[in-house]
């Protein structure tokens, strides 16, 4: 399985980012899909999450301010990140559960590669 993360960048405070996570490969199903950040110095921590029922749950920090889009057909979703501040610089990683045609009877975990997201003024 292989995630691919876009959308990351540098914005001012205040303004929004939008990142996109798409997952290819043998994947028979998509349980959840998340994305986690890591900041200098940080712990990785939880930003949202979504399952396939189309729960999400968010961390404290960015209640309210982002959205997690439901997963698409194509074992893609987005994040929508309105009111960021500087607190929100960090290595955003896409995060995903799956079961694989070749182990149907396993659910594995998967990471992306981070990208980037800097708040400044």
């Amino acid at each position: 399985v292989q995630l691919q993360a876009s959308g990351g960048g540098s914005v001012q405070p205040g303004g929004s980012l939008r990142l996109s996570c798409a997952a290819s490969g043998s994947i028979r199903r998509m349980n959840f899909m998340a994305w986690y950040r890591q900041a200098p110095g940080k712990e990785r921590e939880l930003v949202a999450s979504i399952t396939s029922g189309g729960s999400a749950n968010y961390g404290d920090s960015v209640t309210g301010r982002f959205t997690i889009s439901e997963i698409n057909s194509d074992n893609s979703m987005s994040l929508q990140m309105n009111g960021l501040t500087p607190e929100d610089t960090a290595v955003y990683y896409c995060y995903v559960n799956v079961r694989e045609f070749r182990t149907p009877g396993i659910a594995t975990n998967y990471w992306g590669k981070g990208t980037q997201v800097t708040v400044s003024s």
